[in-house]
């Protein structure tokens, strides 16, 4: 079985897109955010390509952000924390 970017880092996103429409709902989902990122992370480290999944995990979660529509302001935001996650992890 041939496992491409997109097919390994697509379920990573759309776990933290779900958490973020959660968020928009009213649910306070940091722990679970920070929890989600920093799992993807060090599943990512232990694959060879673990700096291009990284960085196609880090480019889908802006591009998500970045095509919402601007009024869904708390949805942008749990999504540009889980970049700043993944860009500066503990």
């Amino acid at each position: 079985m041939n496992a491409t970017v997109v097919g390994l880092v697509t379920p990573h996103v759309l776990r933290v897109i779900d958490l973020a429409n959660q968020a928009e709902k009213g649910v306070n989902v940091d722990w679970y955010l920070r929890g989600a990122v920093t799992g993807t992370l060090n599943e990512f480290r232990e694959q060879y390509n673990g700096a291009t999944l990284t960085a196609a995990y880090i480019e889908a979660l802006e591009s998500a952000a970045a095509q919402a529509e601007p009024k869904r302001a708390v949805y942008i935001r749990t999504l540009q924390t889980a970049v700043g996650a993944a860009r500066n992890p503990r």
